[in-house]
């Protein structure tokens, strides 16, 4: 007998304003649409996200995504098996206005309703993508989150290592911001770095000199600002070379960190699978020199397509189906929560604040 689940996913944790609606079958699993509005536009005068910008346009926009969603799927509310919502991590704003939406469509039509990680739907979307098994290492590198995780299960997940401060994406963005490039920061940098001088500029390897698979950028943050300075100093400005070789050095610099945490992550954990997700995956550089520390430590490399690699609504289906599948609970009362790692068990990272640890 042919077993199918298909599950509309909702997702609003930060500025993109997505949904998408998720099939899996004995066949397989199928992504039917994704519907993602960026907000980019919005925030750009500001250099960076504005929560409460997010939070109103989340509100103003999801009701039209899921619509669109369901349409470009053919499927009607009443066709859906189950609603995954983003509970958290990530701005509360948001995820309010998706949790708000989420449970109305649940009260309205009787479809049960699903709360999930935000984290768990991109440490699982290599198995909707390519299907792999568990256990897998995952290296989850964004804007805002930056971790290895060892995924043992649908809700299994062993954080091996975590960013202290900055995530990657959050550094690239800040030293776009130093060197007066437009945001988002990522592309701008990695297009300047491959003109420029990784060597030119000595940045510091935050960590390496530490063991374990925990990681650093804001003193390469710093780095990257005092050279700069130092060569407005000099030279009374910034050349278009001299922003180039800064771009370039503080790549190298983030290349070679990742790069050996990663060796080190899978000599802990030697997986099969080193998956990658995150906008920070698309990155040139970074990408060749994890696919090197894999092929080092005899494991395949996987990296879901960029559309899935970004926050994106079938994540946050799969998820709910993976949960639903593994009968775990559907936890729809959860509130919205601004910080909620993975890895409950693990120690709050340094300076998480007193709210909890964020991830």
């Amino acid at each position: 007998m042919n077993q199918s689940l298909t599950f509309l996913g909702i997702e609003s944790s930060c500025d993109d304003t997505a949904a998408a609606v998720v099939r899996w079958s004995d066949a397989g699993a199928e992504v039917l649409s994704s519907v993602v509005e960026g907000q980019a536009a919005l925030h750009a005068p500001f250099g960076g996200v504005v929560p409460e910008i997010a939070a109103r346009a989340h509100a103003e926009r999801l009701d039209h995504a899921v619509e669109a969603a369901l349409a470009q799927a053919g499927v009607p509310l009443a066709g859906l098996d189950g609603i995954a919502v983003t509970a958290g991590p990530g701005l509360i704003g948001g995820l309010l206005s998706g949790q708000m939406l989420a449970r109305g469509l649940s009260a309205a039509t009787g479809v049960p309703l699903i709360s999930v990680n935000h984290l768990a739907g991109h440490a699982l979307t290599p198995r909707l993508t390519d299907g792999i098994g568990f256990p897998y290492l995952m290296l989850l590198v964004s804007g805002g989150h930056c971790q290895f995780l060892a995924v043992e299960g649908p809700d299994q997940f062993r954080r091996l290592g975590s960013t202290i401060d900055d995530a990657p994406g959050e550094a690239f963005d800040k030293i776009a911001k130093l060197l007066a490039l437009p945001q988002p920061g990522g592309p701008h940098v990695e297009r300047e770095a491959a003109l420029g001088d990784p060597k030119r500029f000595a940045f510091p390897r935050p960590l390496l000199d530490r063991p374990g698979c925990d990681l650093s950028f804001s003193g390469l943050k710093t780095a990257v600002l005092r050279a700069r300075d130092e060569v407005i100093a000099q030279n009374g400005g910034l050349t278009v070379q001299d922003r180039r070789d800064l771009c370039a050095g503080f790549q190298a610099a983030v290349a070679d960190v990742l790069a050996e945490k990663t060796r080190r992550a899978l000599a802990a954990f030697p997986a099969p699978v080193l998956a990658v997700a995150g906008g920070v995956a698309a990155n040139v550089v970074l990408r060749e020199r994890l696919q090197v520390a894999a092929a080092q430590a005899g494991a395949r490399f996987l990296a879901p397509p960029l559309r899935l690699c970004t926050d994106n609504g079938a994540m946050i289906a799969w998820a709910g189906i993976e949960r639903h599948r593994a009968a775990l609970p559907p936890e729809g009362g959860m509130a919205a929560r601004s910080r909620w790692p993975l890895d409950e068990s693990a120690a709050p990272l340094i300076g998480h604040g007193r709210r909890g640890a964020k991830a």
